[in-house]
Protein backbone atom coordinates (compact mmCIF):
# COMPACT_ATOMS: atom_id res chain seq x y z
CA UNK A 1 0.00 0.00 0.00
CA UNK A 2 2.89 2.22 0.36
CA UNK A 3 3.70 2.84 -3.16
CA UNK A 4 -0.06 4.16 -3.90
CA UNK A 5 -0.22 6.33 -0.88
CA UNK A 6 3.57 7.54 -1.84
CA UNK A 7 2.39 8.17 -5.68
CA UNK A 8 -1.26 10.18 -4.52
CA UNK A 9 1.13 12.49 -2.07
CA UNK A 10 3.76 13.39 -5.01
CA UNK A 11 0.95 13.97 -7.26
CA UNK A 12 -1.84 15.47 -5.37
CA UNK A 13 -0.61 19.36 -6.08
CA UNK A 14 -0.53 18.75 -10.20
CA UNK A 15 -4.14 16.78 -9.70
CA UNK A 16 -5.96 19.13 -7.62
CA UNK A 17 -4.71 22.64 -9.72
CA UNK A 18 -8.27 23.99 -9.50
CA UNK A 19 -11.89 24.64 -7.42
CA UNK A 20 -14.17 21.60 -10.22
CA UNK A 21 -10.70 19.37 -9.99
CA UNK A 22 -10.89 19.47 -6.54
CA UNK A 23 -14.53 18.38 -5.50
CA UNK A 24 -14.36 16.20 -8.42
CA UNK A 25 -11.02 14.50 -7.53
CA UNK A 26 -12.39 14.43 -3.96
CA UNK A 27 -15.75 12.52 -4.29
CA UNK A 28 -13.69 9.76 -6.41
CA UNK A 29 -11.32 9.69 -3.71
CA UNK A 30 -13.90 9.52 -0.84
CA UNK A 31 -15.80 6.87 -2.65
CA UNK A 32 -12.57 4.05 -3.35
CA UNK A 33 -9.69 5.24 -1.77
CA UNK A 34 -11.44 5.73 2.02
CA UNK A 35 -8.39 4.25 4.08
CA UNK A 36 -5.95 7.44 2.31
CA UNK A 37 -8.49 10.56 2.63
CA UNK A 38 -7.10 11.89 5.40
CA UNK A 39 -3.81 12.80 3.18
CA UNK A 40 -5.56 13.77 0.33
CA UNK A 41 -7.75 15.92 2.44
CA UNK A 42 -5.02 17.45 3.72
CA UNK A 43 -3.82 18.11 0.19
CA UNK A 44 -6.81 19.57 -0.98
CA UNK A 45 -6.83 21.84 2.46
CA UNK A 46 -3.42 23.46 1.47
CA UNK A 47 -4.32 23.81 -2.10
CA UNK A 48 -7.70 25.68 -1.36
CA UNK A 49 -6.16 27.92 0.84
CA UNK A 50 -7.29 27.06 3.58
CA UNK A 51 -6.23 28.69 7.10
CA UNK A 52 -6.32 25.39 9.38
CA UNK A 53 -2.63 24.82 8.58
CA UNK A 54 -2.09 22.96 11.90
CA UNK A 55 -4.37 20.08 10.45
CA UNK A 56 -2.28 19.94 6.75
CA UNK A 57 0.40 17.75 6.14
CA UNK A 58 2.93 20.56 4.59
CA UNK A 59 2.42 22.62 7.56
CA UNK A 60 3.02 19.58 10.33
CA UNK A 61 6.17 18.64 8.38
CA UNK A 62 7.62 22.34 7.49
CA UNK A 63 6.58 24.21 10.77
CA UNK A 64 6.14 21.07 13.50
CA UNK A 65 3.17 20.97 15.44
CA UNK A 66 0.64 18.03 17.15
CA UNK A 67 -0.02 15.68 15.06
CA UNK A 68 -4.17 15.12 14.80
CA UNK A 69 -5.44 12.33 17.44
CA UNK A 70 -7.08 10.49 14.34
CA UNK A 71 -4.33 10.33 11.88
CA UNK A 72 -3.79 6.98 10.81
CA UNK A 73 -0.67 5.50 12.28
CA UNK A 74 0.92 4.95 8.72
CA UNK A 75 0.34 8.88 7.59
CA UNK A 76 1.89 9.62 11.30
CA UNK A 77 4.69 7.39 10.52
CA UNK A 78 5.63 9.46 6.99
CA UNK A 79 5.26 12.81 8.98
CA UNK A 80 7.51 12.49 11.80
CA UNK A 81 9.96 10.62 9.67
CA UNK A 82 9.98 13.61 7.33
CA UNK A 83 9.97 16.11 10.46
CA UNK A 84 13.19 14.25 11.35
CA UNK A 85 14.45 13.94 7.84
CA UNK A 86 14.56 18.64 8.04
CA UNK A 87 16.03 17.91 11.36
CA UNK A 88 19.06 16.38 9.78
CA UNK A 89 18.40 19.07 6.72
CA UNK A 90 19.17 22.01 9.41
CA UNK A 91 21.62 20.79 10.94
CA UNK A 92 24.00 20.40 7.78
CA UNK A 93 22.25 23.68 6.14
CA UNK A 94 23.70 24.83 9.22
CA UNK A 95 27.47 23.74 8.82
CA UNK A 96 27.31 24.75 5.04
CA UNK A 97 26.20 28.36 6.21
CA UNK A 98 28.61 28.95 8.59
CA UNK A 99 30.91 28.55 5.16
CA UNK A 100 29.62 31.13 3.43
CA UNK A 101 31.73 34.29 3.16
CA UNK A 102 29.63 37.57 1.73
CA UNK A 103 27.28 34.87 -0.28
CA UNK A 104 23.78 34.21 1.05
CA UNK A 105 22.85 30.74 2.62
CA UNK A 106 20.83 28.16 1.28
CA UNK A 107 17.22 28.62 1.08
CA UNK A 108 16.09 26.46 3.67
CA UNK A 109 12.68 25.80 2.14
CA UNK A 110 14.18 25.24 -1.40
CA UNK A 111 15.97 22.56 -0.13
CA UNK A 112 13.12 20.66 2.00
CA UNK A 113 10.19 21.58 -0.60
CA UNK A 114 12.56 19.29 -3.63
CA UNK A 115 13.39 16.57 -0.36
CA UNK A 116 9.78 16.57 0.19
CA UNK A 117 9.03 15.99 -3.41
CA UNK A 118 10.91 13.06 -3.68
CA UNK A 119 10.76 11.34 -1.01
CA UNK A 120 7.13 11.85 1.21
CA UNK A 121 5.99 8.53 1.64
CA UNK A 122 8.98 6.80 0.52
CA UNK A 123 10.34 3.71 3.05
CA UNK A 124 12.54 5.92 5.80
CA UNK A 125 13.11 9.10 4.07
CA UNK A 126 15.42 9.94 7.47
CA UNK A 127 17.87 7.36 6.63
CA UNK A 128 19.15 9.33 3.42
CA UNK A 129 22.32 10.65 3.01
CA UNK A 130 21.09 14.00 3.87
CA UNK A 131 24.88 15.80 3.68
CA UNK A 132 25.27 14.22 0.12
CA UNK A 133 21.42 15.83 -0.87
CA UNK A 134 22.45 19.26 1.37
CA UNK A 135 25.88 19.31 -1.24
CA UNK A 136 24.09 19.20 -4.52
CA UNK A 137 23.00 22.79 -3.44
CA UNK A 138 26.07 24.59 -3.21
CA UNK A 139 30.13 23.84 -4.61
CA UNK A 140 33.28 24.26 -2.72
CA UNK A 141 35.92 26.33 -3.52
CA UNK A 142 39.67 26.34 -2.04
CA UNK A 143 40.65 30.06 -0.60
CA UNK A 144 43.84 31.11 0.88
CA UNK A 145 44.02 33.69 3.76
CA UNK A 146 46.60 35.49 6.39
CA UNK A 147 46.53 34.46 9.97
CA UNK A 148 48.53 36.23 12.68
CA UNK A 149 49.89 34.28 15.53
CA UNK A 150 52.41 34.98 18.15
CA UNK A 151 55.08 32.68 18.80
CA UNK A 152 57.16 31.88 22.08
CA UNK A 153 58.83 34.91 22.29
CA UNK A 154 55.64 37.12 21.55
CA UNK A 155 56.63 38.02 18.09
CA UNK A 156 53.59 38.34 15.58
CA UNK A 157 54.30 35.95 13.10
CA UNK A 158 52.03 36.05 9.75
CA UNK A 159 50.81 32.75 7.66
CA UNK A 160 49.05 31.73 4.92
CA UNK A 161 46.51 29.05 5.20
CA UNK A 162 43.67 27.40 3.23
CA UNK A 163 39.95 26.59 3.90
CA UNK A 164 37.06 25.70 1.73
CA UNK A 165 34.43 28.44 1.09
CA UNK A 166 30.95 27.00 0.39
CA UNK A 167 29.20 29.21 -3.03
CA UNK A 168 25.33 28.40 -2.52
CA UNK A 169 23.81 27.61 -6.06
CA UNK A 170 21.20 29.75 -7.51
CA UNK A 171 20.63 27.72 -10.82
CA UNK A 172 18.00 25.44 -9.59
CA UNK A 173 18.64 23.29 -13.29
CA UNK A 174 22.17 23.20 -12.06
CA UNK A 175 20.83 21.49 -8.50
CA UNK A 176 18.63 19.47 -10.13
CA UNK A 177 21.34 17.86 -12.28
CA UNK A 178 23.37 17.68 -9.04
CA UNK A 179 20.74 15.60 -7.63
CA UNK A 180 20.62 13.67 -10.72
CA UNK A 181 23.61 13.08 -10.75
CA UNK A 182 24.62 11.89 -6.68
CA UNK A 183 20.90 9.65 -5.90
CA UNK A 184 20.89 7.85 -9.58
CA UNK A 185 17.10 9.69 -10.25
CA UNK A 186 15.82 10.42 -13.47
CA UNK A 187 14.54 14.19 -12.98
CA UNK A 188 11.09 14.49 -14.47
CA UNK A 189 9.48 17.75 -15.22
CA UNK A 190 6.84 16.30 -12.50
CA UNK A 191 9.64 16.37 -9.94
CA UNK A 192 10.16 19.84 -10.50
CA UNK A 193 6.66 20.88 -11.03
CA UNK A 194 5.97 19.38 -7.29
CA UNK A 195 9.03 21.15 -5.95
CA UNK A 196 7.93 24.71 -7.25
CA UNK A 197 4.24 24.03 -5.92
CA UNK A 198 5.42 23.00 -2.46
CA UNK A 199 7.89 25.72 -2.20
CA UNK A 200 5.23 28.29 -3.24
CA UNK A 201 2.75 27.06 -0.66
CA UNK A 202 5.05 26.86 2.11
CA UNK A 203 6.75 30.30 1.31
CA UNK A 204 4.10 32.52 0.28
CA UNK A 205 0.88 30.04 0.97
CA UNK A 206 -0.26 30.74 -2.19
CA UNK A 207 -3.21 28.56 -3.56
CA UNK A 208 -4.64 28.36 -7.22
CA UNK A 209 -8.53 28.95 -7.99
CA UNK A 210 -11.22 31.38 -8.85
CA UNK A 211 -11.20 32.56 -5.60
CA UNK A 212 -7.75 34.02 -6.14
CA UNK A 213 -8.56 36.25 -9.78
CA UNK A 214 -8.00 39.33 -9.75
CA UNK A 215 -10.96 42.01 -10.83
CA UNK A 216 -11.31 41.89 -14.15
CA UNK A 217 -9.26 38.70 -14.87
CA UNK A 218 -12.69 36.88 -15.30
CA UNK A 219 -13.29 38.21 -18.89
CA UNK A 220 -10.69 39.17 -21.95
CA UNK A 221 -9.34 42.55 -21.97
CA UNK A 222 -8.90 43.48 -25.65
CA UNK A 223 -7.91 46.64 -27.28
CA UNK A 224 -9.00 48.18 -30.59
CA UNK A 225 -6.02 46.48 -32.31
CA UNK A 226 -7.27 43.22 -31.08
CA UNK A 227 -4.06 42.44 -28.57
CA UNK A 228 -5.63 41.22 -25.75
CA UNK A 229 -3.74 41.66 -22.25
CA UNK A 230 -2.53 37.73 -20.64
CA UNK A 231 -4.04 38.97 -17.15
CA UNK A 232 -7.12 41.56 -17.96
CA UNK A 233 -7.99 44.85 -17.41
CA UNK A 234 -5.30 47.38 -15.01
CA UNK A 235 -2.71 45.09 -15.97
CA UNK A 236 -0.56 48.94 -15.58
CA UNK A 237 -0.44 49.15 -11.75
CA UNK A 238 0.69 45.77 -11.36
CA UNK A 239 4.11 45.88 -13.39
CA UNK A 240 6.77 45.38 -11.07
CA UNK A 241 9.39 45.03 -13.20
CA UNK A 242 9.98 46.78 -16.50
CA UNK A 243 11.27 45.54 -20.25
CA UNK A 244 15.14 46.94 -20.15
CA UNK A 245 18.23 46.76 -17.48
CA UNK A 246 17.35 46.60 -14.38
CA UNK A 247 19.22 44.71 -10.97
CA UNK A 248 18.58 41.16 -10.91
CA UNK A 249 16.44 40.19 -7.96
CA UNK A 250 18.80 37.19 -7.39
CA UNK A 251 22.86 38.42 -8.05
CA UNK A 252 22.33 42.13 -7.80
CA UNK A 253 23.98 42.53 -10.69
CA UNK A 254 22.57 44.25 -13.42
CA UNK A 255 21.20 42.59 -16.62
CA UNK A 256 18.77 42.93 -19.70
CA UNK A 257 14.78 41.91 -18.48
CA UNK A 258 13.55 40.60 -21.19
CA UNK A 259 9.61 41.15 -21.19
CA UNK A 260 7.59 42.99 -18.09
CA UNK A 261 6.81 41.45 -14.98
CA UNK A 262 3.27 41.89 -13.87
CA UNK A 263 2.28 40.62 -10.27
CA UNK A 264 -0.99 38.52 -9.85
CA UNK A 265 -1.58 35.87 -7.64
CA UNK A 266 -1.20 32.21 -8.10
CA UNK A 267 -4.27 30.87 -10.20
CA UNK A 268 -4.68 33.68 -12.42
CA UNK A 269 -5.72 33.10 -15.97
CA UNK A 270 -3.24 33.85 -18.07
CA UNK A 271 -4.58 35.18 -21.78
CA UNK A 272 -3.58 34.36 -25.13
CA UNK A 273 -2.67 37.50 -26.54
CA UNK A 274 -3.84 37.11 -30.01
CA UNK A 275 -4.99 34.47 -32.15
CA UNK A 276 -2.10 31.81 -33.26
CA UNK A 277 -0.39 28.68 -32.34
CA UNK A 278 1.22 27.15 -29.37
CA UNK A 279 4.35 26.18 -30.34
CA UNK A 280 5.93 25.22 -26.48
CA UNK A 281 3.98 24.90 -23.37
CA UNK A 282 6.76 22.80 -20.91
CA UNK A 283 8.94 23.25 -18.40
CA UNK A 284 11.97 25.26 -17.87
CA UNK A 285 13.91 24.83 -14.24
CA UNK A 286 16.52 27.09 -14.88
CA UNK A 287 14.45 30.53 -15.36
CA UNK A 288 10.96 30.09 -16.84
CA UNK A 289 9.17 27.50 -14.86
CA UNK A 290 6.53 26.47 -16.59
CA UNK A 291 5.87 28.52 -20.02
CA UNK A 292 3.75 28.85 -23.11
CA UNK A 293 4.99 30.46 -26.39
CA UNK A 294 2.85 31.61 -28.81
CA UNK A 295 3.79 31.67 -32.54
CA UNK A 296 1.04 34.71 -34.13
CA UNK A 297 2.88 35.02 -37.45
CA UNK A 298 4.37 37.40 -39.05
CA UNK A 299 7.16 36.58 -36.99
CA UNK A 300 5.18 37.81 -33.68
CA UNK A 301 5.82 35.12 -30.98
CA UNK A 302 4.46 35.77 -26.89
CA UNK A 303 5.65 34.38 -24.30
CA UNK A 304 3.94 33.81 -20.75
CA UNK A 305 6.26 32.70 -18.12
CA UNK A 306 6.88 31.63 -14.16
CA UNK A 307 3.51 29.80 -14.72
CA UNK A 308 1.83 27.48 -11.65
CA UNK A 309 -0.49 25.20 -14.84
CA UNK A 310 -0.08 24.82 -18.00
CA UNK A 311 -3.47 24.82 -19.65
CA UNK A 312 -2.66 24.90 -23.64
CA UNK A 313 -1.01 21.82 -25.46
CA UNK A 314 1.38 22.34 -28.35
CA UNK A 315 0.41 22.74 -31.46
CA UNK A 316 -3.39 23.85 -30.37
CA UNK A 317 -4.66 26.88 -32.38
CA UNK A 318 -5.68 29.49 -29.86
CA UNK A 319 -7.52 32.79 -30.18
CA UNK A 320 -7.13 36.23 -28.34
CA UNK A 321 -8.46 35.85 -24.62
CA UNK A 322 -8.47 32.25 -24.72
CA UNK A 323 -6.86 31.13 -21.07
CA UNK A 324 -3.35 29.09 -21.83
CA UNK A 325 -2.27 28.86 -18.40
CA UNK A 326 -2.65 29.90 -15.09
CA UNK A 327 -0.04 32.07 -13.42
CA UNK A 328 2.44 31.34 -10.46
CA UNK A 329 6.09 31.25 -9.26
CA UNK A 330 7.74 28.66 -10.98
CA UNK A 331 11.08 28.45 -12.03
CA UNK A 332 13.61 31.48 -11.13
CA UNK A 333 11.22 33.47 -9.14
CA UNK A 334 10.72 35.58 -6.54
CA UNK A 335 7.01 35.38 -6.11
CA UNK A 336 3.62 34.99 -7.72
CA UNK A 337 3.75 36.94 -10.76
CA UNK A 338 3.50 36.73 -14.73
CA UNK A 339 6.70 37.15 -16.69
CA UNK A 340 4.86 38.55 -20.19
CA UNK A 341 7.45 38.85 -23.24
CA UNK A 342 6.92 39.98 -27.08
CA UNK A 343 8.98 38.88 -29.46
CA UNK A 344 9.84 40.40 -33.11
CA UNK A 345 11.30 38.17 -35.56
CA UNK A 346 13.12 36.97 -32.24
CA UNK A 347 14.11 40.12 -31.46
CA UNK A 348 12.65 40.83 -27.90
CA UNK A 349 10.37 44.10 -27.74
CA UNK A 350 8.88 46.00 -25.17
CA UNK A 351 5.29 44.68 -24.85
CA UNK A 352 3.78 47.83 -23.17
CA UNK A 353 3.89 49.01 -27.34
CA UNK A 354 1.21 46.50 -27.63
CA UNK A 355 -0.64 45.85 -24.41
CA UNK A 356 -4.45 47.66 -24.64
CA UNK A 357 -4.62 50.82 -22.20
CA UNK A 358 -7.51 51.49 -19.88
Amino acid sequence: MTAPIAAIAKVAAAVLSDERGRKTVGWVLVAILAPVILLVAAFCSILGGSADHNNSVLQLCFSGGALPANMPAEYRVYVEDMQHSFALLDGYMETVNNMTEGETGLDSIRVKAIFYALYFGDEVPSSRAHQQFVDCFVTYEERTRTVTTTDKEGNEVETEESYTVAIPITDLETVWANIQAAIGLIVTEEHCGNADSIYNLVRYGSSTGTEDWIPGAEVPFIGADGFCSPIGSGWESRVTSEFGYRKDPFSGETRGHTGIDIAVPTGTPVRAALPGVVTTATYNAGGYGYYVMIDHGNGMVTLYAHCSKLVARVGSTVQAGDIVSLSGSTGRSTGPHLHFEVRINGQRVNPRAYLPGN
